[in-house]
C-alpha cells in the first residue's frame, strides 16, 4: 500500500503543479498588453531573417581600374582552400561565412588601412559571397565598399 500511496502523491502533486502553473501564465498572458494569442489567427512566420545590418554596395566590373589602384585593398571572400588554389596578386583573405558576421578585427584592419576603396571577391554564385561580404561590411560602418561582378571567376579571365 506504501508505493501505491506514493504514487498518487506523486501524480496529485504533480496536477495540481500543472493547473496551478498554466493558471497562473494565462493570466499574464491575459493582463499582458499584447498577450500571446492562444489560438493562431495566421500562419506564424518561421524563417525570419535576422536583421542585420546590410548597407549598399556597388558592383564594378573585373577589368575596372579601380581593382588595381594603388589605395584600393582586395578582399577575397572566398574559403580558404579556394584562396589557395588562386587568388588576386595581392588580395586580402578574408573567409565570408554566411551564418557568421565578418571577425570585428577583419573590419577594424580594414577601416584602419587608409585605403580609398575596399573591393571584395568571392565566388560569383547566387548569391555571391563577395556581394554579401561587401554588404555587410558597408553596413558596419565601411565607406567605398565596391563588390567584382562575376567573382574571382571573372578576374581570373
Amino acid at each position: 500500500m506504501a508505493g501505491k500511496d506514493i504514487i498518487l502523491t506523486t501524480l496529485r502533486d504533480a496536477v495540481l503543479v500543472v493547473v496551478v502553473s498554466a493558471a497562473l501564465a494565462l493570466t499574464v498572458n491575459g493582463v499582458r498588453e499584447e498577450g500571446i494569442e492562444l489560438v493562431a489567427s495566421r500562419a506564424y512566420e518561421v524563417f525570419v531573417p535576422c536583421p542585420e545590418p546590410l548597407g549598399e554596395v556597388t558592383p564594378v566590373a573585373p577589368d575596372d581600374p579601380l581593382i588595381g589602384a594603388a589605395r584600393t585593398v582586395l578582399v577575397d571572400a572566398r574559403g580558404e582552400e579556394e584562396y589557395g588554389q588562386w587568388h588576386h596578386t595581392g588580395s586580402l583573405h578574408i573567409g565570408f561565412d554566411y551564418l557568421e558576421p565578418v571577425p570585428m578585427e577583419s573590419v577594424k584592419k580594414l577601416a584602419g588601412s587608409g585605403a580609398a576603396a575596399v573591393v571584395v571577391y568571392g565566388d560569383g554564385d547566387d548569391p555571391d559571397s563577395g556581394r554579401e561580404m561587401a554588404r555587410e561590411l558597408a553596413g558596419r560602418g565601411l565607406r567605398n565598399v565596391y563588390y567584382v561582378e562575376g567573382g574571382a571567376g571573372a578576374l581570373k579571365k
